[in-house]
């Protein structure tokens, strides 16, 4: 069984950075694509950002430039630098990879940490 297990979540002020952490661990062979998202409240979830193995990113054009996805395979680690932050990102953010469990499973399946809340307020 897999788990995503995010932390760093907390208050912080307008103009504040904050960073978060998400560890994969249980039965993985391959982790592909990891990634976070954000589900601000009474808002649909939406894409933050996306690394892949080889840590090529892609960033929602509202964090370009202020925050920054990075990766540890060693540790099955993804982080989100979030710098300069606004009252607009104030969201629960979800931590998302594609893990395969088995051998020879090249596209592996999509899993979910609980998500971990962010808010920037005075």
């Amino acid at each position: 069984q897999v788990q995503l297990v995010e932390s760093g979540g907390g208050l912080v002020q307008p103009g504040g950075s904050l960073r978060l952490s998400c560890a994969a661990s249980g039965s993985i062979f391959s982790i592909y694509l990891m990634g976070w998202h954000r589900q601000a409240p009474g808002k649909q979830r939406e894409l933050v950002a996306l690394i892949s193995s080889g840590s090529s990113t892609n960033y929602a054009d509202s964090v370009k430039g202020r925050f920054t996805i990075s990766r540890d395979n060693a540790k099955s680690t993804v982080y989100l630098q979030m710098n300069s932050l606004k009252p607009e990102d104030t969201a629960v953010y979800y931590c998302y990879a594609q893990i395969s469990t088995i051998p020879n499973d090249y596209s592996g399946m999509d899993y979910w940490g609980k998500g971990t809340l962010v808010t920037v307020s005075l």
